[in-house]
């Protein structure tokens, strides 16, 4: 990614983050919350198209990529929740669209529920038009088949090729095992890893295990039914996830009845199958994924899409 700015919060936090595309004022800005170790740069291959023709927000999570955190942050949901807020708030924008991915799914949902918090309401000075929850859940996983599966690290001195072992068994659950062993992805496969690289130093592994406790100690009941429904909702989900069960999205339905889930078909708009990962924004051509988010984001209050 290119040049960032730095938010500095009362706590000593420092979040680094960019605002793509900056001159097209004229739409909604969209905020893209990334899910658990990822930084900023994870989503350019989508990012940098939307930010064509809007403003989009990238950021890193207090200690990654170049934001810094205390030794002895509260890595919490509701600390990353308001870490969010905080942003936006900076930027002063009357209306925003957001995108949560993974643990990003529950950060967004953080935020919205931060003006019904049992003891210390806080109220959104903005309006969140339109809301993507990819790969997201609305609780903590209790099934075993699912969810983040660090590995060990590496036994002895830590080498460049070990790490990168690491990494590569680290992002085995984010896709589904033919598109992993698939000739036609090695190559991108290596440009994740040497991506890993960036701004991901050895001290991410103890923001990887507090990400991973922060994904496991929040707790959404009762608050869905305080969504208001001009909030439009979209659920990408593959049927492949390793991390997150596909089940999660009939749940998210019942939850918020007006949600859509993005659409299968050959139309501008549609993802040609349900059958993709994890990790959602490698699996086919970027310009669909940007002609999902656009045409999702021109989307008015009351429609949805037909399933």
């Amino acid at each position: 990614m290119g040049d960032y700015s730095i938010l500095q919060l009362p706590d000593g936090t420092q979040l680094a983050y960019e605002v793509l595309g900056s001159d097209h004022r004229a739409l909604v800005p969209l905020v893209f919350v990334s899910g658990t170790t990822s930084c900023r740069g994870d989503t350019e291959k989508v990012s940098s198209l939307l930010a064509k023709h809007r403003q989009v927000l990238v950021y890193d999570h207090r200690g990654m990529g170049d934001s810094k955190a205390r030794k002895d942050d509260p890595f919490t949901m509701e600390t990353l929740a308001r870490d969010l807020l905080s942003l936006i708030q900076h930027l002063h924008w009357s209306e925003v669209a957001l995108c949560g991915h993974s643990m990003g799914g529950a950060i967004v949902q953080g935020l919205l529920f931060l003006p019904f918090h049992r003891t210390n309401p806080t109220p959104l000075r903005f309006r969140v038009t339109h809301v993507v929850l990819a790969g997201a859940r609305f609780t903590p996983n209790l099934d075993p088949r699912y969810g983040l599966k660090f590995p060990m690290p590496p036994k002895g001195p830590l080498t460049r090729e070990s790490i990168r072992e690491a990494v590569r068994l680290a992002m085995l659950p984010n896709y589904d095992p033919e598109w992993f062993a698939s000739g036609a992805n090695q190559e991108r496969i290596e440009q994740i890893i040497d991506r890993s690289f960036i701004g991901r130093s050895c001290s991410c592994l103890y923001l990887r295990w507090s990400q991973k406790r922060a994904g496991s100690q929040y707790d959404f009941t009762g608050f869905h039914s305080r969504l208001s429904p001009d909030t439009q909702f979209m659920i990408i989900h593959g049927e492949l996830d390793q991390i997150v069960p596909f089940s999660n999205v009939q749940t998210f339905l019942r939850f918020i009845p007006w949600a859509r889930v993005v659409p299968v078909g050959d139309a501008p708009g549609s993802v040609p199958t349900l059958r993709f990962g994890h990790d959602w924004i490698e699996y086919f051509n970027p310009q669909v994924w940007y002609d999902v988010f656009d045409v999702f984001l021109q989307a008015r209050c009351g429609e949805k899409t037909r399933l």
